[in-house]
């Protein structure tokens, strides 16, 4: 029972497995350990350095005392100012060329504005040209617009077109007898095309006489004073948007500068129709200022073609005469003369004569009477010109001519002097026919305007 009892009081104790042995792995460790022989001093690395405290009166300076007037500052203002004014005038020069390629477009291509402008010149070069009417072109503007045709009244004149200014205003008050009824040309100038002054002019105008209308409108039937005029002949001059729109402000800017486009284009298109030479005329009548001057002295580099009278600016003689008197006398010349745009004349004979501005001059009263036949010295033919290639430069051509005139007696067969019995040779009063590469004649010239302008 004892060994029962022990054998049921006591478990019997079982055999614990053995482990297994567990494969070798790398142990992980938070640690690192330096492998050498010298050891170091923990001490600890050194910390930054503290700033300073500021005394109380370096902490803060008070706002009062900030300044703001850095160099910086007025500079940027001084190129922001530069950049708006620059931007300003680039805008309005921008407007304005903008109009003025949308006037070139409508000329180009609109029939209104096409077949008033030729009907403009035709008007004008009928009462001053082919007909001898000696009419005039009577502007007539108010406010800027009158502004625009006294300027117009000056381009028109110097290019030998007859042109006075009118106001509205003082034409109702007497100067309504500026227009001669039987020649003038009237142009008007408005932008609206319902100035009050001019449609209280309108009435007092003679209705046989041509009026030409400048103004934005492009078609007839939108215009006030066409209504009331129905032959007027419209000029259009509009501009592509409002200068309220462009600028702000309605002030007469780009209407004015198309208005002054478009005159200037007439005057010049009517002036060539008018003149065999535009220059020519121009230059006779503007001899001073800078203008005048380069007119009448080029430089001696330039070449005799820019200096020489084109051939068709010599005007031909063209003598009335009745039944009892069949001669050309020197009143004959003096009259052509003063009627050729250029003062050279040509006669009608078969040696190619012509009669320079110097030689008319010198016709006294005596020889007004007289047959030119008679006046041997008033007339040069082809055969006594001097020819000088148009390609010479004004300087070589006075220089050889100076040469010429050394080795010449007074007298010459060119129109020396006033004698009979003149010889060969060469005199201030010749006359030098400029000729082209082919041999061609392409002007005439007299000598002492080459030495003049040399």
């Amino acid at each position: 029972m004892a060994r029962r009892e022990i054998a049921m009081g006591a478990p019997t104790q079982q055999p614990q497995p053995q482990p297994q042995p567990q494969p070798q792995r790398p142990v992980h460790n938070s640690e690192v350990y330096l492998v050498r022989n010298t050891q170091f001093a923990a001490v600890p690395p050194p910390s930054p350095p503290s700033p300073i405290t500021p005394a109380e009166s370096d902490f803060c300076p008070a706002i009062e005392a900030l300044d703001l007037t850095d160099s910086a500052i007025p500079l940027a203002d001084a190129r922001r100012t530069f950049e708006q004014r620059l931007a300003g005038a680039v805008h309005v020069l921008n407007t304005e060329t903008t109009a003025l390629q949308c006037l070139t477009r409508l000329y180009s291509a609109d029939p209104v504005a096409r077949d008033g402008f030729s009907r403009a010149v035709e008007a004008i070069a009928r009462r001053q040209g082919d007909q001898g009417n000696n009419g005039k072109v009577v502007v007539i503007g108010v406010g800027k617009s009158g502004h625009i045709a006294k300027k117009l009244v000056a381009t028109f004149n110097s290019l030998a077109i007859q042109a006075v200014f009118l106001h509205p205003t003082e034409a109702l008050h007497g100067d309504l007898g500026q227009i001669d009824n039987r020649r003038d040309t009237l142009l008007l100038i408005t932008f609206s095309g319902k100035t009050p002054e001019l449609l209280a002019l309108l009435p007092h105008l003679d209705k046989s006489l041509p009026l030409i209308l400048l103004t934005s409108h492009t078609r007839p039937q939108t215009c006030e004073i066409v209504r009331h005029r129905p032959d007027t002949i419209l000029l259009p001059a509009p501009i592509h948007e409002a200068e309220t729109i462009s600028f702000g402000v309605s002030a007469p800017t780009t209407s004015t500068t198309v208005a002054l486009t478009v005159g200037d284009a007439l005057a010049i298109v009517a002036s060539q129709e008018l003149h065999p030479s535009v220059a020519s005329v121009f230059a006779r009548n503007h001899p001073g200022g800078a203008i005048g001057a380069a007119l009448r002295r080029p430089p001696r580099e330039e070449e005799m073609r820019h200096l020489a009278v084109p051939l068709d600016a010599i005007a031909d003689l063209l003598v009335d005469h009745d039944a009892a008197r069949s001669s050309v006398t020197g009143a004959d010349i003096l009259r052509a003369g003063y009627a050729s745009p250029s003062g050279w004349v040509r006669l009608p004979d078969d040696h190619g004569s012509v009669i320079s501005p110097r030689r008319i001059r010198r016709l006294e009263s005596a020889d007004l009477v007289r047959d030119v036949k008679e006046l041997r010295w008033l007339a040069a033919s082809r055969a006594d010109f001097v020819s000088i290639a148009a390609d010479t430069t004004v300087r070589d051509a006075a220089e050889w001519i100076r040469a010429m005139l050394e080795a010449s007696r007074p007298g010459c067969a060119g129109g020396g002097g006033r004698g009979e019995d003149d010889e060969a040779g060469c005199s201030e009063d010749s006359i030098i026919a400029v000729v082209g590469k082919q041999g061609e004649c392409i002007g005439l010239l007299e000598v002492a305007r080459l030495l003049d302008e040399s």
